[in-house]
């Protein structure tokens, strides 16, 4: 058993205890010790300590705790406004016996009367929702609770690096992938709601890095829409984020050609997807969803797109999953070629396209995700 688990585990033996005693019964101090210890076990090794709670999922620093997946307490944690607690120096035990005391109240274990209201400024913990600075929006929460930002700039980044090495000829940066798609999926569950931390196009340079994202987030959002689970979900956001791998290897000049391509230039992207999935398929750990995504992430429903499919079954479920998001994203980002459509656009193309290029059933189950998304952001700007 690992050390976070160790202490989310006395961590949880000590909200229940909360909630049938006393902070001054003999139970009640032996629980709240035993996590104290836990905690200063962790922190002897890493003083600065995250844990961020998605659902059925905790994540400590960028790393999923597999142990923990459907941990109830994660989901109690989210519904009461807490997404995140940061230990940023060592704890003390008078400061960490007062934190649960406050969490039980927040947690609905104690009563509202004993209500202790948590200091902002230098506290060695820190507690509150994940918010966007870039990409989505920032909400400031109540003074009692430390309001945490969240920025998708240095995931950007890490993604150009990613494609540079990719480019360079190294193997692919999968853990530096996985972190990114891991921030991603933090971001998307701020506010205690889902959103979508799309990027804006800002150069035409940056489409590939930026699209790679925008498709990861839509993959995982939809995931989350049709009840996939936890761990199916995070796979179809790594998917999405590497599907264009292989455009990595494409000359700049033909990415950001504005006007018609030539034949000869037409086959080289639509070589793409064979690149990207022999990439993946060639990368050190197991990616053979991914490099399947890769492969199908092109192919239509009635059996056009490319590349041909010898097996009459057709795409994989997680390829037309990823397949409705590569296509939306695209149609609503400027290219060379032409402006972004208008959401409504895109979901009409959708639409009209589904039964011939997209799944039926995928296709109306984004559109309805799309649409309540795209009604939960004008209700924010109004």
């Amino acid at each position: 058993m690992s050390d976070p688990v160790r202490f989310l585990n006395t961590l949880s033996q000590a909200l229940a205890t909360m909630s049938l005693y006393g902070d001054d019964h003999p139970a009640t101090a032996r629980v709240v010790a035993a996590a104290l210890e836990r905690l200063q076990e962790l922190q002897q090794a890493e003083p600065k300590l995250q844990l961020t709670f998605l659902g059925g999922e905790v994540l400590c620093g960028s790393e999923v705790i597999p142990e923990m997946e459907g941990w109830d307490w994660s989901t109690r944690l989210m519904k009461a406004g807490i997404e995140r607690i940061e230990f940023v120096q060592p704890v003390e035990a008078d400061q960490f016996g007062r934190f649960l005391s406050h969490l039980a109240v927040r947690l609905g274990i104690r009563p509202a009367a004993t209500l202790d209201l948590w200091q902002m400024g230098e506290s060695a913990i820190r507690f509150g929702q994940v918010t966007l600075n870039e990409g989505g929006t920032v909400r400031a929460e109540p003074a009692r609770i430390a309001t945490l930002t969240y920025s998708l700039r240095e995931e950007r980044e890490t993604m150009e690096w990613v494609h540079q090495e990719i480019q360079n000829g190294s193997k692919i940066p999968m853990v530096e992938a996985d972190a990114v798609v891991r921030s991603l999926s933090i971001a998307m569950h701020a506010e205690q709601a889902m959103v979508l931390p799309l990027l804006q196009l800002k150069e035409f340079d940056q489409y590939t890095t930026t699209h790679s994202m925008n498709v990861s987030v839509l993959a995982m959002a939809l995931g989350e829409y049709l009840e996939l689970g936890g761990a199916t979900v995070r796979a179809l956001g790594v998917a999405g984020l590497l599907h264009d791998l292989g455009k990595t290897c494409i000359p700049r000049d033909i990415l950001v050609k504005p006007g018609k391509l030539t034949e000869s230039e037409r086959l080289v992207i639509r070589e793409h997807p064979v690149v990207g999935a022999r990439m993946l398929l060639a990368s050190q750990e197991p990616m053979e969803l991914a490099a399947v995504v890769a492969y199908e992430h092109h192919v239509m429903l009635d059996g056009g797109g490319y590349p041909a499919l010898a097996d009459a079954r057709g795409a994989q479920y997680a390829s037309m999953l990823v397949h409705v998001c590569d296509v939306y994203d695209a149609l609503r980002t400027n290219r060379p070629y032409r402006e972004a459509w208008q959401s409504d656009r895109a979901l009409a193309y959708i639409n009209e396209r589904a039964g011939v290029e997209f799944d039926p059933g995928v296709a109306q189950a984004f559109i309805a995700m799309m649409r309540m998304w795209d009604q939960r952001t004008a209700k924010m700007s109004a």
